[in-house]
């Protein structure tokens, strides 16, 4: 694994356009709103938070979000990075946020669609599954909770040429697969985030007693 230093922000940039285009007080509890603009986490509720507006771009940047992107948001919360990632892909791509706490879920999804920016939507996640695969994978992926270790299942939803953002322990990795397949992981520096909680996967068997 390379280290490369977090990209810098430019006054201009497409990030800096996004987030105020995008303001985090509409992604907040009421009371928390007065502290929107404080560059620090700010509770949600639920035992979860809304990142730092200085890491979210740091992520955001790593991430190079291109126009019509198919875009998946790990740990959506209250939607505020969903809905991020929805103005830089623009309407014609796609962002899919998934949650794994379903009341966290179901604000973020209202937030979200409160922006009109229909090509985003927040779901609860699956119970099992980590992401939320599809074929041929993922554009960009955006991971908002730290792991312990590099989640597999997670970097088999990359596509090829594909980007994902992902804290492990206090570190923020940037994964790219190459267009021949292989995996690249450049280390950018450290961070805390709330952990990544993964249930365990959810056996076949029982999926089919489950549709059954």
């Amino acid at each position: 694994m390379v280290f490369e230093p977090t990209v810098k922000a430019t006054e201009h940039d497409d990030i800096t356009r996004a987030m105020r285009a995008v303001p985090r007080r509409d992604f907040l509890p009421r009371s928390q709103r007065p502290f929107a603009d404080h560059d620090a986490p700010l509770p949600i509720g639920r035992g979860q938070t809304s990142s730092q507006p200085t890491t979210v771009a740091a992520m955001l940047r790593l991430l190079r979000v291109p126009l019509g992107a198919r875009v998946l948001d790990v740990g959506a919360g209250s939607g505020w990075t969903t809905a991020l990632l929805a103005y830089l892909t623009g309407p014609s791509g796609s962002v899919l946020g998934v949650e794994r706490d379903s009341r966290l879920a179901e604000w973020g999804a209202a937030n979200v669609e409160r922006t009109g920016m229909d090509w985003a939507t927040v779901e609860p996640a699956t119970p099992g599954v980590l992401g939320h695969p599809r074929p041929n994978g993922w554009d960009r992926i955006l991971v908002s909770a730290s792991a312990a270790a590099l989640p597999r299942a997670l970097v088999d939803q990359v596509g090829i040429g594909g980007r994902m953002v992902i804290p492990i322990r206090t570190s923020l990795l940037l994964i790219e697969r190459l267009p021949d397949g292989r995996i690249r992981a450049t280390d950018h520096g450290g961070y805390r985030f709330v952990p990544l909680i993964q249930d365990q996967p959810v056996e076949r068997s029982e999926q089919s007693r489950k549709s059954g």
